[in-house]
């Protein structure tokens, strides 16, 4: 784990509240899918936020960052990043990384931008033929706030082994997908979770709800991954 440099190479905007951040560090960093870098505000201010591209690719470090007015810690980063030149890194940092040694088949579970978590290990496990199957699961409370979901349908139909499955909290009246809470889709569609990995990204409390309900329906918690689980 180090600090290196990377040219703010692009800064776009998925949502109003969604931005997508490319940066190319001075020479490749080398990752595992899932973990996170911390963007280096001030010496004591280091930010953390996870590698959304697959591990694969280590000539760029993409970042997605929910940000809007009314959350400055995340804003202050895009208005650092808006000046454009370069930005200080450091990492990578995590314990949550992709377990692929033993193929399981695997649920990748996001709330809202820890969607970025699991794309990068979603990214990572298609860059070779998938042997077990892989079930995504993403809750946002909108439908505007699911800014992948057309790439992620995509896919779904080259894959076979993969499944999508959108989650909305406040969908509109002509939303025909699954609704509620994310965990809760988990919990109603697989009676048995014993077979499985799971990899959680998304608000501690919804991560921590999630461990106890999902151990309940049989999961090990040998696998079960997210950063979150360091801290709760």
């Amino acid at each position: 784990m180090s600090e290196f440099e990377c040219k703010i190479k692009q800064l776009e905007s998925l949502t109003p509240f969604v931005w997508r951040i490319l940066l190319e560090p001075e020479r490749p960093v080398s990752f595992k899918a899932g973990q996170y870098i911390r963007v280096v505000m001030g010496e004591t201010d280091k930010r953390p936020f996870s590698i959304a591209n697959g591990a694969h690719d280590s000539q760029f470090i993409e970042l997605h960052v929910g940000a809007s007015a009314h959350n400055p810690w995340a804003m202050q980063v895009i208005e650092k990043m808006q000046q454009g030149g370069k930005v200080l890194l450091d990492g990578p940092h995590g314990k949550a990384q992709l377990r692929d040694s033993e193929p399981k088949p695997t649920i990748l579970m996001a709330g809202g931008t820890g969607f970025s978590y699991t794309w990068s290990i979603l990214q990572t496990l298609l860059a070779t033929p998938l042997r077990e199957p892989v079930f995504l699961y993403w809750g946002t409370k909108t439908l505007e706030d699911m800014y992948a979901l057309d790439v992620l349908q995509k896919l779904a139909t080259q894959h076979p082994k993969l499944k999508v499955i959108p989650v909305l909290e406040n969908p509109s009246d002509d939303w025909q997908g699954r609704t509620g809470l994310v965990h809760q889709a988990v919990l109603e569609d697989f009676i048995s979770l014993e077979p499985y990995q799971v990899y959680v990204a998304g608000r501690f409390e919804m991560a921590g709800v999630a461990r106890e309900a999902f151990h309940q329906q049989g999961l090990l918690l040998d696998n079960l991954f997210g950063d979150a689980y360091e801290f709760i």
